[in-house]
Formats: structure tokens, C-alpha cells, sequence
């Protein structure tokens, strides 16, 4: 079984810290940002910024350009032309449906006419 290592990551907003850490440990990167962001306001500012530009210094940046998180991976290369026109029509419909539903004015009113009785 081959470990993860922690590097800092291509994708991140600065210096890819928070970002590195969350797809060494498979997490989603915007909480990681937060709970990173809150320590470095109650360590006070000074003190946190300081132990995050030492990690971005120490952290190495990932070698290979490669992700670890499923959550960055693109569309199989082998996939063709077709196949991605036929998947785009299918979400635009789909979203088409879903906003039309959303933005149903007489649906709207008859929730709004049933839930006052």
C-alpha cells in the first residue's frame, strides 16, 4: 500500500498549502481554506501567516502536475467529440428543465395559495 505524500498543489489559491493538505488527506479543500484561515486569526495574524509562508518554503510543490482528489479529474481523453456534444445537450436539458420548474410562475402561486389554507 503506497503512501500519499504531502505536497503543495498547482490548483491552490495561495502558494497551494491548504489545497496540498486537502488532497493529501482527501478532503475538500474549501473547508481546509476556512479551518487554515480561523487558526491563523486566533493565533493572531503575525504568528499563523508566519507558520503558513514556512509551510509554503518547506512543502514541496507536486512534482509529477498531477492530482491526487478525484474531485480535480477531467473527462477520459479517449472520449470522443461525439460523445462529449451528446453529454453537453443532455446536462442543457437538463438544467433547461430544472430552471423552468424553478421559475414556474403559476406553480409558484398555487404553493404560495395552498400553503395559506
Amino acid at each position: 500500500m503506497a503512501t500519499k505524500r504531502l505536497y503543495r498543489s498547482p490548483r491552490g489559491k495561495i502558494f497551494g498549502v491548504c489545497t496540498g493538505l486537502a488532497e493529501w488527506r482527501d478532503l475538500p479543500p474549501d473547508p481546509v481554506r476556512l479551518i487554515v484561515f480561523l487558526v491563523v486569526l486566533a493565533t493572531g495574524i503575525f504568528p499563523g501567516a508566519l507558520i503558513y509562508l514556512l509551510a509554503a518554503l518547506i512543502i514541496p510543490m507536486n512534482p509529477e502536475g498531477t492530482y491526487n482528489s478525484t474531485i480535480y479529474t477531467e473527462s477520459t481523453p479517449d472520449t470522443s467529440e461525439e460523445e462529449l456534444k451528446a453529454e453537453y445537450e443532455r446536462l442543457k436539458r437538463k438544467v433547461e428543465k430544472m430552471e423552468s420548474e424553478m421559475f414556474n410562475k403559476e406553480r409558484d402561486w398555487d404553493d404560495r395559495f395552498h400553503q395559506g389554507s
